[in-house]
């Protein structure tokens, strides 16, 4: 990448001038927005008329009027038109208005809100930093850390990864020599605001990514004490895949007049995901893998299971068959998880076991089938599986392992996400074997002159009932 043409370093009164012109004062916005919102409530921007595709490309790069440092880091990443999301998101965040995105995953979110806070950094001599970004976990927070040093507009850019599960000190290293940037997980941020190695004083800019996860796992404590740490001169982004009350309850209180981008679309799985589901008894789920993956011969695959005692035992099993497996969670030392991480991006694995939150995070484009081995048991968790393959408009296969009782699950997942899954057969697999029908033998024709006896009463027919009746796919399981 070439140079960026160099920049004055400027004081830390100028950065202040400048990042408070651009946060507080910004442009008129549209006459289609309202002026006086009720400070409680959301208002929507129309983004396109017609139902938009979230993985088609659109607006270049080159047109969203961006500095020519970030551009030249921009072509150079190999970025040239915007997805729906960013090319949404950008120019309100540009204009400096709060801005909720609220769209399925795998739709070029992190590049959405890095490039408007890059567009308006500049060299300073402050230690920072002036932007923060939460994310639910570790392996996010990497990833997000990894692009925004991809992206940066200067050598001079400096971001910080914090996360736990990892030693401090090179953490407290790096802070102490100051930063523009800071992405972590609430509980290493709030570590580090705790032991003074951190300060909120300059931010301007403060994002929380998979907000509606964060909250999910207990982080909402942490996060309102981080925010109330920041100055209350700020533009706040929030990503999230729904918009909960909880969600609502911190939007309100922390963000000014926001802006709600509601760019999910009716059906909120990717369309090019081929879904399905096979039957099976809990003890044949081993087996069926097997199976599915001899099937399949799938590039790189993604398991998911529910408890991360599940997925060492499964790796243990798959280990003798599939010598490029590993697994990941919560429980594996930090730099494992790394190790882990790197393989499987590099394609070096091809089968990764992993749990619902070590999977946040996991964006490898080669991933071209994501195995429910476990039904996932919030339903959210089932769109944000399978969102791991078919990345940024690339097909791909997601195939349920569900067990005879959980038919009515599954119905309750096919109502969230508006779509029919498409049953599938493995031969010796079914989670219920029809019952044979005995024809009775016919009486013998009477003798005459003997008396025969009475016939009992025809009993009525019974049903075999299996699942909940009231559930269209008790019949199929």
């Amino acid at each position: 990448m070439e140079s960026p043409e160099p920049i004055r370093p400027a004081t830390e009164t100028e950065v202040e001038t400048e990042f408070d012109s651009n946060f507080e004062s910004p442009p008129e916005v549209d006459a289609d927005e309202p002026i006086a919102p009720d400070e409680n409530a959301f208002h929507d921007v129309i983004v396109q008329s017609l139902p938009i595709d979230p993985l088609a490309l659109g607006v270049p790069f080159a047109d969203l009027g961006l500095i020519k440092p970030l551009m030249q880091a921009i072509d150079h990443a190999g970025y040239k038109s915007c997805t729906p999301v960013q090319s949404a998101v950008i120019p309100a965040a540009l204009r400096g208005k709060d801005v909720i995105r609220q769209a399925q995953t795998g739709t070029g979110k992190t590049a959405a809100f890095l490039l408007p806070f890059m567009n308006r950094w500049r060299p300073h001599t402050m230690k920072g930093p002036i932007g923060i970004v939460m994310l639910p976990t570790r392996e996010l927070a990497l990833q997000v850390a990894n692009e925004a040093v991809k992206l940066a507009p200067s050598k001079k850019f400096r971001t910080i990864a914090c996360y736990g599960g990892t030693g401090m000190h090179s953490q407290l290293q790096a802070l102490a020599n100051g930063c523009d940037l800071v992405v972590g997980t609430p509980g290493r941020i709030l570590d580090h605001l705790r032991r003074g190695s951190l300060n909120l004083d300059h931010v301007r800019y403060a994002v929380l990514d998979e907000a509606d996860r964060m909250l999910d796992i207990g982080f909402r404590p942490d996060i309102e004490r981080i925010l109330r740490r920041c100055p209350d001169q700020r533009q706040t982004l929030l990503m999230s895949a729904t918009v909960p009350d909880e969600i609502k309850r911190l939007v309100n209180r922390y963000m000014k007049d926001p802006i709600h981008m509601n760019l999910s679309p009716s059906v909120v799985t990717v369309d090019k995901i081929r879904q399905t589901y096979i039957t099976v008894e809990k003890e044949k789920k081993f087996d069926l893998l097997l199976k599915v993956l001899e099937r399949e011969k799938p590039k790189q695959c993604l398991i998911f299971v529910e408890r991360k005692r599940w997925a060492d035992r499964l790796h243990r099993q798959m280990k003798p068959h599939f010598p490029g497996t590993a697994a990941i969670h919560g429980d594996l030392p930090q730099s494992h998880r790394e190790k882990i991480m790197a393989a499987f991006r590099s394609g070096r694995l091809q089968y990764l076991i992993a749990t619902d939150v070590a999977a946040r995070g996991i964006d490898v484009t080669g991933i071209t089938h994501v195995i429910n081995f476990d039904l996932p048991a919030d339903i959210e968790n089932y769109v944000h599986r399978i969102g791991r393959t078919g990345r940024i408009g690339k097909d791909g296969i997601a195939i349920a392992f569900v067990e005879p009782e959980e038919g009515g699950h599954l119905t309750d997942i096919e109502i969230a996400i508006n779509r029919l899954i498409e049953a599938d057969r493995i031969e010796g697999f079914d989670a219920y074997t029809p019952r044979k029908v005995f024809d009775r033998p016919a009486r013998p024709a009477p003798v005459e002159g003997e008396v025969q006896e009475e016939s009992p009463p025809d009993e009525p027919a019974k049903k075999a009932v299996f699942g909940k009746r009231v559930k269209r796919y008790s019949e199929r399981l």
